[in-house]
């Protein structure tokens, strides 16, 4: 089993591979931390819902969504 270190090293090679350094470093750059306390907002949304809400939801989406990534990165 690889450490989580070594999955993320690979990762980046992959990248830089694939990409080049240029486009990878666009590619990290588009990915930020966001702002705000999740763990503090989820309990807006999350303590109203039951675990039957949640499996209806899941059942809901679109199984193959192709198009999920079809945002184009500047």
């Amino acid at each position: 089993m690889k450490t989580q270190n070594e999955i993320i090293k690979q990762g980046y090679d992959a990248l830089m591979n694939s990409l080049g350094v240029a486009d990878t470093i666009r590619f990290i750059q588009y990915f930020n931390p966001g702002k705000g306390d999740y763990t503090k907002e989820r309990h807006q949304w999350l303590d109203t819902k039951t675990l039957a809400d949640v499996f209806t939801e899941m059942k809901e989406l679109e199984e193959d969504d192709t198009n999920q990534y079809d945002e184009i990165i500047e």
